[in-house]
């Protein structure tokens, strides 16, 4: 029986995603493994951490370009195990963790444990517990990612995969799995044709402006839309305002495990460019339409979409109607294209393709 101990953090939500889609995958091939998912900046500093969460989302939500200074100097801090003395309690933290339950792997999906690890323990060299870093971020991957020691990088696609090569990591320590979605991904059923055309509408933690296009959304002709607002009540009370005023009415979710049903019920998705949300929507082959980038991270997301045709990037509320008129003009030739173009990069069982992977190590 293996122990593998996969660690996070709240700080977006591709984090949280990857390590339950792992957590989830190795639970279903191997029910007898024990795999534990830690928070260890929530378990050490509790609220305080709470609250950093909360300062972040509403930087990168409201003050994108602090944040962009910040994640530029992230990525060109010259000491990493230095800069993150400040965080010695969540390292403490996991040397007990390590101590009591001896894992054979430990997995990390949020960028400071690699370095904890090898403050504590020195390189990765093959030993146990094994040390794994996955990679949340696409193309624009900041460097705190990669300038540390592992025994593998999983990765989301080649075109990362190519970017921190060039940055001078050793390929034989790269593998391409794809990003590790819920392993329900694998079995979602096909989308039926339109028209009418399904549209959803994500808006994420922190983004209620994002409701100033939903009432335009639900105008556009020959369409049905869904709109998920979280467990933002506020939010919901927003929406649900827009929609008695609506003539076309729509559907409203809050917060929901069924999002893999979602985004295979829907043709098309509008919202910004997360982590997590990018690499579902992929997961689904359901292309999307991206109305905020985020600076830093999100960037890449946006250029995987641009790269390879999967969806567009539209910045203004006027900018989403005029593509998503487009999309569905002629038969929706250009959402057939976009269509096929993203089950190309679609690798829905990345999950148990991982959890495979860590089993056999």
């Amino acid at each position: 029986m293996k122990k593998i101990l996969i660690l996070t953090a709240g700080f977006g939500e591709g984090h949280n995603s990857a390590a339950r889609g792992i957590r989830d995958a190795l639970t279903q091939i191997s029910p007898e493994s024990s795999v534990e998912c830690r928070d260890l900046f929530a378990e050490a500093f509790g609220p305080i951490n709470e609250l950093v969460r909360r300062m972040y989302l509403f930087t990168i939500n409201r003050a994108p370009h602090i944040w962009s200074d910040i994640y530029s100097w992230i990525d060109h801090y010259p000491d990493f195990h230095h800069g993150l003395r400040w965080f010695s309690r969540a390292r403490n933290r996991l040397a007990q963790i390590i101590e009591h339950d001896r894992p054979d792997i430990i997995v990390s999906v949020f960028m400071p444990y690699p370095h904890f690890l090898d403050e504590l323990y020195g390189p990765a060299n093959g030993a146990k517990p094994r040390r794994i870093v996955c990679i949340t971020d696409s193309i624009t991957i900041n460097s705190i990612w990669y300038r540390c020691s592992t025994d593998f990088f999983l990765l989301a696609n080649e075109q990362t995969a190519n970017v921190v090569a060039d940055a001078g990591v050793d390929r034989a320590l790269l593998r391409v799995f794809g990003f590790p979605v819920s392993p329900r991904f694998a079995a979602l059923p096909v989308r039926s044709s339109g028209p009418p055309w399904r549209i959803l509408q994500i808006i994420n933690a922190g983004q209620g402006l994002a409701a100033d296009l939903t009432p335009w959304l639900a105008r556009i002709p020959n369409t049905q839309l869904t709109v998920t607002v979280g467990r933002d009540e506020k939010l919901r009370r927003k929406v649900e305002s827009i929609r008695d005023a609506s003539e076309q009415k729509f559907t409203i979710i809050g917060w929901t495990t069924e999002l893999p049903q979602l985004l295979a019920s829907h043709h098309i998705l509008v919202s910004k460019a997360g982590g997590a949300t990018v690499q579902e929507t992929i997961a689904a082959a359901c292309p999307i339409i991206i109305n905020q980038v985020v600076p830093g991270q999100e960037e890449g997301n946006a250029q995987l979409i641009t790269l390879t045709n999967s969806g567009a990037l539209a910045l203004t509320n006027d900018e989403v109607i005029a593509t998503l008129t487009r999309a569905f003009a002629n038969d929706g030739s250009l959402l057939h294209e976009w269509s096929a173009n993203i089950a190309k990069i679609s690798r829905p069982a990345a999950s148990l393709e991982i959890a495979k992977f860590l089993l056999e190590l």
